[in-house]
């Protein structure tokens, strides 16, 4: 019978899967046959190449419209008439194993009527990383549509020059091989000179060779670009006593906060002169990252290096004899604003909201990153938490991280149904079973649309989904049977319950995945994910509970908190159980800040907020109490710390998703928000407030506890509301909206569902209690 319940119906799977292919492929763009990639025959494969690409055009008047489609391997700095209108363009490839995204951007500010000098500088990665996928090959691609003008494409007429002022050999630490990232060694001697300029004097170029029109190897299909350029904040002058002159040492200047960043420097020296820059965590993480080198040319000169890097603290080893006129660095980051906060009557836990928001951001650029040091990779059980704590902390442009997530999770499917991450990825392909569940099902790619109302990046995922579900198998007792993978993890550190843990997470995935087919009206899908949850559900107890706790048969460990905390958020164990798991929860303390945010979440599920809330503090209080502005991956740092030991892991910052979602109390009641749920859950905290920059406008809550007998809430929603007060709906005397006493029959139907339910708008709500 459960072999008869989980076989799937091929021919609905592959209808599903032909709705999805057709539905992206109706996304690619038709591009004109006279555009061609072109690459510089010199420098077509080298790994850590740097390509000139430059154009002198004519144009009669100044276009009404001109739109830009380019795009590269691996990432470019385009420059109209001289100045820099693209900060490193393009995104690491590719939305799936074979094809390439492209950029979109509008030109008409920046031309003019005469003469228009375009310029692109193109750095080929030339290697795989656990975040690229190359094609082997540098080149770009260049459409430019002006009206009236016509279009300016890339083909032969172009010329290029590999610049032979970017070194792709030296001599020190590279960065580790997950990294697809060089680092970055700039030889002024050997300079170009003023090559985006109109005068220039490019007659030693040489014209590109021709590779082939949109479409062709090695990049194949070219997709739109689905996140926005980055956000610029300018170069920003360090506030040193300049100009000084360098005694050789090393010059240490702390930046506000962690953050990504590309360093600059204006000095007067002799020819010759090397200057090192790297920062704080050059190894941060256990492994190399990426480091910079810059070699004097005589004079006065400025440099700024175009490899990203991020830290506390930038490091200039400037040698002796050199004059320092100015160092400084141009932060760069994903275009979205801190707009969401939190605030209480505790320091502590406004701190880790903060720290937190900063490693969120730090880790956000061509995709969500575990860490933007070690591998800037997207592991997908990292990017569960990040785009949750995107929901609360940032404007809906986050949003679109996260979609491109889900579209790539999905489109690097392997043929036979398994899913894996980090990817885009040339040098990784393991699947990490667990995290895979995480990723498709209740916590993943449902909270996505539950937060988002985003249904059509879910209806082209939904094959892909079933297919990896199917790939589990059952035992006789319909429990699922841990599947080996690539690498079956389950977190950090000791006394991981995998059995017990792969339940949890699988019964999560079919909750998702049910709750997905119900919103798509899949008759079917919905039948079987039911059956699946019915059998698993009347056979868990049976297997895991010991009458104290739950734990696998064959397992010898300590009782693991994180599986015992995931029993509980999918609803696999009952209300009666909950004094016996807190009691759990008050003496085992085995995971990682990565799943701790789950045990956490799990003790706000069961009522027990003020553990939940002493755990928080007790867990976190060196993270928080530490002068770095970001929450760390294990619960120390370096050697002493879980896998690299790396001190910037957005994984950690389930804290901020905690104290909106459940201290503040603001989460959607129904998809996108359509409606707004508020239900603080404050423990001993006397005052708490939100604000969420959610799809359907702003929400904010201000939560406070007058005294012991009145409660009063600020309440700002967009959407119709449903609110459920921090104490027992029998203590609840007399309820006050807008100073107006609630009518006896509003109060009654209170009484009776437990909420209050208010359109939207604004309110002030005073409650007495006895």
């Amino acid at each position: 019978m459960i072999n008869q319940i989980f076989k799937f119906s091929f021919f609905a799977l592959n209808l599903l899967a032909w709705y999805s292919f057709t539905a992206k492929s109706q996304d690619l763009k038709v591009f004109d046959k006279a555009t061609s990639w072109i690459t510089c025959d010199k420098a077509q494969d080298q790994s850590n190449s740097w390509i000139a690409f430059r154009k002198v055009v004519q144009l009669d008047e100044k276009p009404v419209k001109a739109l830009l489609d380019i795009s590269v391997d691996s990432k470019y700095w385009l420059y109209i008439n001289e100045k820099l209108v693209v900060f490193e363009g393009g995104l690491k490839r590719g939305p799936n194993p074979d094809d390439t995204y492209y950029d979109e951007a509008d030109l008409t500010e920046y031309l003019k009527a005469g003469t228009n000098t375009i310029a692109v500088l193109l750095w080929y990665f030339g290697k795989n990383g656990f975040s690229h996928h190359s094609s082997g090959r540098a080149g770009m691609f260049f459409q430019l549509d002006m009206d009236k003008q016509g279009k300016i494409c890339s083909d032969r007429s172009w010329k290029c020059s590999v610049v032979p002022a970017y070194l792709n050999v030296y001599s020190g630490d590279q960065p580790n091989y997950r990294l697809a990232e060089s680092n970055v060694i700039y030889d002024a001697r050997l300079a170009l000179g003023d090559w985006t300029s109109a005068s220039y004097n490019d007659k030693t170029w040489r014209n590109p060779f021709v590779v082939g029109p949109a479409g062709c190897m090695p990049w194949n299909k070219l997709v739109k670009r689905p996140i926005p350029q980055w956000k610029d904040y300018g170069i920003v002058n360090f506030n040193l006593n300049f100009p000084f002159n360098a005694t050789g040492d090393t010059i240490k200047v702390k930046l506000p906060y962690n953050a990504q960043f590309t360093p600059y420097l204006k000095v007067e020296a002799t020819a010759g002169k090397t200057i090192e820059m790297f920062t704080d965590n050059y190894s941060g993480g256990s492994e190399n990252n990426v480091r910079a080198e810059y070699i004097t040319k005589t004079g006065i000169q400025e440099y700024e290096s175009f490899g990203w890097m991020n830290g506390h603290v930038m490091m200039f080893v400037i040698p002796k004899g050199a004059k320092v006129l100015s160092l400084g660095y141009r932060e760069t980051g994903y275009h979205t604003t801190f707009a969401g906060s939190f605030n209480c009557n505790d320091a502590f836990y406004n701190k880790l909201w903060e720290k937190s928001s900063r490693t969120l951001y730090v880790n956000m650029r061509d995709s969500y990153m575990d860490c933007p040091d070690r591998e800037r990779a997207q592991w997908w059980g990292d990017e569960v938490t990040e785009m949750t704590q995107s929901f609360y902390a940032l404007d809906p442009d986050a949003n679109l991280l996260a979609k491109k997530g889900i579209d790539e999770l999905t489109g690097w499917q392997r043929s036979d149904g398994v899913l894996f991450s980090p990817i885009p990825a040339g040098n990784f392909d393991l699947e990490l079973p667990v995290q895979m569940l995480t990723s498709v099902g209740y916590y993943g790619f449902w909270t996505y649309y539950y937060y988002t109302g985003d249904l059509e990046t879910i209806r082209a995922a939904y094959p892909s989904i079933r297919k990896y579900l199917s790939l589990w198998e059952m035992d006789k007792n319909g429990l699922v049977i841990s599947r080996t993978g690539g690498w079956n993890w389950g977190d950090w550190g000791k006394n991981v319950d995998i059995d017990l843990m792969s339940n949890a997470w699988y019964y999560l995935a079919c909750k998702g995945y049910l709750e997905m087919s119900k919103t798509l009206n899949h008759a079917e899908e919905i039948k079987w994910a039911e059956n699946q949850m019915s059998v698993m559900k009347k056979s868990f107890d049976t297997r895991f509970w010991t009458g104290k706790a739950y734990r696998s048969p064959d397992y010898k460990g300590q009782t693991d908190d994180r599986s015992n905390a995931l029993a509980v958020l999918a609803g696999l164990t009952a209300p009666a159980k909950y004094p016996l798991l807190k009691d759990v929860f008050l003496t085992e303390e085995h995971s990682s800040p990565y799943m701790e945010k789950y045990v956490l979440e799990a003790l706000f599920k069961m009522g027990y907020a003020d553990i939940a809330l002493e755990r928080l503090k007790k867990r976190y209080t060196a993270m928080v109490d530490s002068e770095l502005t970001t929450l760390w991956e294990g619960w120390k740092i370096g050697v002493n710390g879980y896998g690299g030991g790396s001190y910037n892991h957005a994984w950690s910052g389930g804290g901020l998703i905690l104290l909106s979602r459940f201290v503040a109390g603001i989460e959607p009641a129904s998809p996108g928000y359509e409606t707004v749920k508020i239900a603080p859950q404050m423990g001993s905290l006397i005052n708490c407030s939100a604000t969420v920059s959610s799809v359907a406008g702003l929400i904010a809550v201000k939560n406070t506890f007058t005294n012991e007998k009145e409660f009063n809430q600020l309440i700002e929603s967009p959407s119709p509301l449903k609110i459920y007060f921090p104490f027992e709906v029998y203590r609840i005397k007399k309820i006050r909206v807008n100073n107006k006493k609630l009518s006896e029959a509003l109060m009654l139907k209170f009484k009776n569902e437990g909420k209050l339910e208010l359109s939207k708008g604004k309110y002030k709500l005073t409650v007495n209690i006895n």
